[in-house]
């Protein structure tokens, strides 16, 4: 028996969940602030502790790593817990963190703080991408998760650039004990608003089992799994070292840096909400769309990104394409799972965060052996290898029959078109 339900759904009020959801994407931004922020700071703390750009890249690489394992631990070992108690708690968790890393005297104490990121951003990520259903009318279910899954580019279009101006002017010390204090804020918001959350799907190891066992059979989580792999893959080994290429190849300094971040993540945010609106309708080519854009824009940047406006455009280019990626690849797993959606968000943050450790670890070799340019252009042409898996997988022209009973997408409010099979 793969779920337990231990209590029936509630749906929040209007209001109330309205607010619930709010703060489950302030308490997501706050998180992807935190893991990502050493993209813009890079060089600044590679500086300060006299590290390699490669070396500091570990900062992306831990928290990927531990956020894999942290997944499914954290979600099957708290599985009977108020799912409103672990959110606060991971969020804690996270506060901690961002103050050891403010005070970190050595670069191991920064890495020890970035495991506590891995800790918060597996568990908390696992829990918070499945709670749309209970937190809104099944109406709003769609609009909910768009809301929720919006954090990821709003944590690029406003805390990353912020993050890095603010580390221009007073240190990334100082960066990231502000983040620390909005982060309680944060804890805060979600004891006053969130409603109790108790067990109502309880994910057990059987269930992850499950859906391993899916992937040997060549179900769509299989499908699902291999395109998250690749686009993650492809774009944390090519943006985790950005901001070296745009300063070494652009030639530009930390306050264009900022700006060029900034409109990244607003065309991250723009993509988001295009992907959202119609990757339910057309889920794969949607996903094809947003990986061949930002396939296109890694591979030309080494090119056109000498120039200012070169690498604006094409770094524009890559935020819609990649903004879309989180929704559109979620959808995917949630497609592919439609019994058991916390623990197909368990498997997508685990899939999605490892590849996050190994794209940045891998990107850290080539970036200290190669260049920053050669980074980009790898990154571009593992995107191209994602398209021509979406593109093999609409080419063998399988429907939803030829899928295991207990893995069929869950019906639409109205007909589908020839792009939902």
């Amino acid at each position: 028996m793969s779920t337990v339900l231990s209590a029936p759904p509630t749906p929040a009020r209007r209001g109330a969940g309205g607010l619930a959801v709010l703060s489950v994407t302030i308490g997501i931004f706050t998180i992807v602030t935190t893991e990502i922020l050493p993209i813009g700071l890079l060089t600044s703390i590679a500086d300060d502790f006299t590290i390699t750009d490669g070396m500091a890249g570990l900062m992306m690489t831990m928290p990927g790593l531990v956020a894999a394992v942290a997944a499914p631990v954290v979600t099957v070992a708290t599985a009977r817990i108020d799912r409103r108690r672990m959110l606060c708690l991971l969020i804690f968790l996270l506060m901690l963190a961002n103050a050891l890393m403010a005070a970190a005297p050595c670069y191991w104490m920064v890495l020890l703080s970035r495991v506590l990121v891995g800790i918060t951003v597996g568990g908390f990520w696992s829990i918070a991408a499945g709670l749309a259903e209970r937190l809104v009318a099944p109406e709003s279910v769609g609009r909910a998760n768009t809301v929720i899954f919006s954090s990821v580019p709003l944590g690029s279009v406003f805390g990353v650039p912020a993050g890095t101006f603010l580390g221009g002017l007073v240190g990334w010390r100082t960066t990231f004990a502000t983040i620390g204090v909005l982060t309680a804020g944060v804890l805060a918001l979600l004891i006053l608003v969130l409603p109790p959350l108790p067990a109502r799907q309880v994910t057990r190891v059987g269930v992850l089992r499950d859906l391993v066992r899916d992937l040997v059979r060549g179900t769509p989580t299989r499908i699902a799994l291999l395109l998250t792999f690749l686009v993650v893959l492809a774009h944390f080994g090519a943006y985790t070292y950005v901001t070296p290429f745009l300063e070494q190849v652009t030639h530009v300094g930390p306050a264009a840096v900022t700006l060029l971040l900034l409109a990244y993540g607003g065309a991250g945010v723009l993509g988001n909400f295009l992907g959202g609106s119609a990757v339910r309708d057309h889920p794969r080519s949607t996903t094809t769309t947003a990986v061949a854009l930002s396939a296109a824009a890694m591979l030309l940047l080494p090119l056109l990104g000498r120039w200012d406006v070169g690498a604006l455009v094409l770094l524009l280019v890559w935020g819609v394409g990649y903004g879309a990626v989180p929704v559109s690849t979620q959808a995917w797993f949630a497609r592919a799972a439609p019994a058991a959606p916390e623990a197909a968000s368990v498997l997508f943050t685990a899939s999605f965060q490892a590849t996050i450790s190994f794209g940045a670890l891998l990107g850290g070799v080539a970036v200290d052996r190669t260049s920053p340019s050669t980074v980009l252009v790898l990154g571009g042409s593992v995107s191209g290898l994602a398209v021509l898996t979406v593109a093999a997988h609409i080419g063998s022209g399988r429907t939803l029959d030829h899928y295991p009973r207990g893995n069929r997408p869950a019906p639409t409010d109205r007909a589908g078109s020839a792009d939902d099979r």
